[in-house]
């Protein structure tokens, strides 16, 4: 593919970008085809870091808006290139965030005097460990970039506005035992058996559904794996049971660790892996006018995404952007077309409409 033609239909640099594959640490050719687009377009200044590309407009306004999305995606499933069926556009990464991201280049490549500056952000490895994601890189080394009164990121959420974020923590509960052979299994303590009560514990767990900024979120604590033994004739000596925890932005990631720890006081626990939420920020005044002129009711967010970040760094950040999330990840994975081009037309309006 030569290049990206971003005076398309927004649903065509949809169709473009699914057919370009970008599996996560592989964006640099699409990263290359962002660049090249954009490049020499009068209202835009460019920044590259790795394979993440920033593009400003500096117009001097006001008021500073992000709007960003990742150019990753999971690895392929035989699910490229694209295919249009009615309103469905099939393929890899269509709806996380294929879609989107045609949305936000589209305006980036049109809105050449916006009523308020944008930074836009396309970056990398938003789908694997937190080490490698292009957006961490940029907070870390040149956080300037990302000055913004409002951040929304362009990950899918039905074409309505999903709020803040769950924070997420894994946590491994080890079960001791006493190992022996098998035939003499009353001389040890099976630790797989001991890890009973860990598990019933998990099944009575009664998960909050607390209240943020007027939203309702659902919290969840969940067993997603189980480990144990050491051979066909050995009692095994320890069983872990790896815990995923989902918590409300009313918590802070010390709050939630120390739930899981106090759940399971009786046992040796190790945390492996963890990510703050984020609050709505839906009474932060850019936040709320973008709420205002979109339109739609917000809704909680349950999954994790970067917003966190721009929470942490003290920006209100929203999700807005076309695709169901459920759908999010499958092979058959499809972004509506209708989502697409409803979403482009709202950010269009918001970015160049008085009204």
């Amino acid at each position: 593919m030569p290049s990206l033609d971003l005076s398309a239909d927004v649903a065509s640099i949809a169709a473009a970008l699914i057919d370009v594959p970008s599996e996560s640490h592989h964006e640099g050719h699409l990263a290359d085809l962002v660049e090249s687009a954009l490049q020499g377009r009068g209202h835009l200044r460019l920044v590259r870091h790795g394979n993440t590309i920033v593009a400003r407009t500096d117009t001097g306004r006001a008021e500073r808006v992000l709007i960003g999305g990742h150019l990753d995606t999971v690895p392929g499933a035989g699910n490229l290139p694209h295919r249009l069926e009615g309103d469905r556009l099939f393929g890899l990464g269509a709806c996380d965030m294929k879609g989107g991201l045609a949305v936000a280049l589209s305006l980036a490549a049109s809105v050449t005097d916006p009523l308020r500056d944008v930074t836009y952000v396309f970056y990398e490895c938003e789908e694997v460990a937190s080490e490698f994601n292009g957006l961490q890189h940029i907070v870390d080394h040149e956080p300037g970039l990302l000055d913004a009164s409002l951040a929304i990121l362009m990950e899918p959420s039905n074409a309505g506005i999903e709020a803040g974020c769950q924070g997420t923590l894994r946590a491994e509960v080890r079960v001791p035992g006493v190992r022996s052979h098998s035939a003499r299994s009353w001389m040890g303590v099976n630790a797989v058996h001991a890890a009973g009560p860990v598990l019933d514990l998990l099944q009575r767990y009664e998960a909050r559904q607390p209240v943020v900024d007027g939203l309702t979120y659902r919290e969840g604590l969940s067993a997603v794996g189980i480990r144990g033994g050491i051979a066909g004739n050995v009692i095994p000596d320890e069983c872990i049971v790896t815990v995923n925890y989902r918590f409300a932005p009313d918590r802070t990631l010390d709050e939630a660790r120390a739930h899981v720890a106090q759940l399971f006081a009786d046992y040796e626990v190790t945390f492996v892996d963890q990510a703050a939420a984020a609050r709505p920020g839906l009474d932060r005044a850019a936040a709320a006018a973008f709420v205002e002129a979109i339109g739609v009711a917000p809704q909680p967010k349950f999954g994790w995404t970067d917003v966190a970040r721009f929470t942490a760094l003290g920006t209100p950040a929203l999700n807005f952007g076309p695709g169901d999330p459920s759908i999010a990840h499958q092979v058959d994975e499809w972004v509506s077309v209708e989502q697409v081009r409803s979403c482009h037309a709202r950010l269009l309006r918001w970015l160049t409409s008085a009204s």
